[in-house]
């Protein structure tokens, strides 16, 4: 589970790195470019670099589909909805086909919604079971909560134990309803990177590097790479204690 660490200086070194590596991957590929956007403030800025000047001009946005790792069962114009936020920040500036983007289900009943976004995935990749040579996304982007929650794989719930499904409802563990990519699908990308700014995240980090930790986070396996890309508030206490040795 330890992967690939990068330490950046803060949050915005960490999105403009981000906005770069995914850059580099996007244009190396050849044909669709399949990646999983998780919500928060850190990708948050991530989506707005790409969607500055800096990046936007290079980026190969008519290859790149867009899917998400998880939504809170809200229509798409509420506060809380992580397709609103990555539309306000990245899709309604940059030039995205509209036909490039596969938000998830928020009508009707959450697990038939959940449903439907596992037809679109299977429809997308073209096959109802996932082959570890063929994987699913490209890239995987994932927050990590102070808890060991990533996505919205929640401590506790019966999601982590879900093997079968790509997309699954969450009804049970915070406020309001959730649906998530499962781990099948989530470990399906030749790239899984997690996103993690702040010193509220230092401790559940170290944690899960000492590749003991049961929590969600830690339990993720994808068939392809894994990076953590941090900034240096997650890892501060570490690198001092490195220099008083």
């Amino acid at each position: 589970m330890l992967g690939k660490i990068e330490v950046l200086d803060n949050p915005l070194s960490l999105a403009k790195w981000v906005a770069e590596w995914m850059t580099q991957a996007a244009l190396a590929s050849r044909g669709p470019f399949r990646v999983s956007l998780s919500g928060g403030s850190t990708p948050k800025a991530l989506y707005s670099l790409l969607a500055s000047p800096e990046f936007k001009d290079r980026f190969p946005w008519g290859r790149v589909l867009w899917f998400w790792g998880d939504e809170r069962f809200v229509p798409q114009d509420h506060p809380d909805s992580n397709y609103k936020m990555t539309r306000e920040a990245m899709l309604s500036i940059a030039p995205v086909p509209p036909e490039n983007i596969f938000p998830i289900p928020v009508e009707g009943d959450a697990d038939a919604a959940a449903a439907r976004y596992a037809e679109i995935l299977q429809q997308v990749y073209g096959a109802p079971i996932l082959d570890p040579a063929r994987p699913l996304f490209d890239i995987v982007l994932l927050g990590l909560g102070p808890d060991g929650h990533t996505a919205s794989l929640l401590p506790g719930q019966p999601v982590l134990k879900e093997r079968t499904k790509w997309v699954a409802c969450v009804p049970h563990g915070r406020d309001e309803v959730r649906i998530t990519l499962t781990y099948p699908a989530l470990e399906s990308a030749r790239r899984v990177a997690f996103l993690v700014a702040g010193k509220e995240k230092a401790d559940i980090f170290r944690e899960i590097q000492t590749g003991r930790s049961l929590v969600p986070a830690a339990q993720l396996r994808p068939v392809g790479d894994l990076f953590w890309f941090v900034d240096r508030a997650v890892v501060e206490e570490d690198l001092t204690a490195q220099k008083s040795i």
